[in-house]
């Protein structure tokens, strides 16, 4: 395996691309209307945003191994990815609370967006521990497929109560647009560097295939 990627997926470079992306909001504008709270909300939105394309590249990885004759390494991808989705997925939920909390003032858990992520969260967790233990690749890849569909589909119809449609996008600033975009970009590379550690780890069998 080259070198440099072997240096992508070493502990060390997940914690530093962590501390980018701290930095980053630490350094991002703030916003007149909710002042410094915006700069949970970069984090927060860069989470979600990065745990929902994996739970699609998840479903796209399985969907290939499902049509395709070699479903072995698309199969571990898969799952690997899902499994990248599912940390920040779950990181994401306490997150939002904080989110809440900073800028209503409290908890609001029928609020739609809050109501329908847990959910899923949850349908999540027992999907992929199901997975786990059949241990079956098909199914691993069907599950991982329809969950994707499912996910992307429950999201795209959530509507809101107290959540803004889209506090960053409305957003005139320049210098907001591009630091959330950095944010987010740092965030999927994040995501990216986990599911290559932990397609790894989980499979090392595959290492020099």
């Amino acid at each position: 395996m080259p070198f440099s990627s072997r240096i992508l997926k070493q502990p060390i470079a997940l914690l530093l691309t962590l501390a980018l992306i701290i930095l980053a909001a630490f350094l991002a504008p703030v916003e007149k209307t909710i002042g410094s709270n915006i700069r949970l909300i970069y984090v927060h939105a860069a989470w979600v945003w990065t745990g929902k394309f994996a739970f699609g590249l998840s479903a796209i990885a399985g969907l290939l191994a499902l049509v395709l004759f070699r479903q072995e390494r698309l199969v571990h991808l898969s799952r690997s990815i899902a499994y990248s989705a599912l940390f920040f997925w779950l990181t994401y939920l306490p997150m939002s609370l904080i989110v809440m909390q900073a800028n209503w003032g409290g908890f609001f858990f029928d609020e739609p967006r809050w109501r329908v992520p847990f959910l899923l969260g949850i349908v999540a967790v027992l999907l992929q521990g199901a997975l786990w233990a059949f241990n079956n690749n098909r199914l691993t890849a069907l599950g991982n497929l329809a969950f994707g569909i499912v996910l992307w589909w429950q999201l795209g119809g959530v509507e809101n109560i107290l959540h803004p449609d889209n506090p960053i996008g409305a957003s005139n600033s320049t210098a907001i647009m591009g630091s959330y975009t950095l944010i987010l970009i740092l965030t999927i590379f994040l995501g990216a560097q986990l599911t290559l550690w932990i397609y790894e780890q989980r499979h090392p069998i595959l290492k020099g295939a």
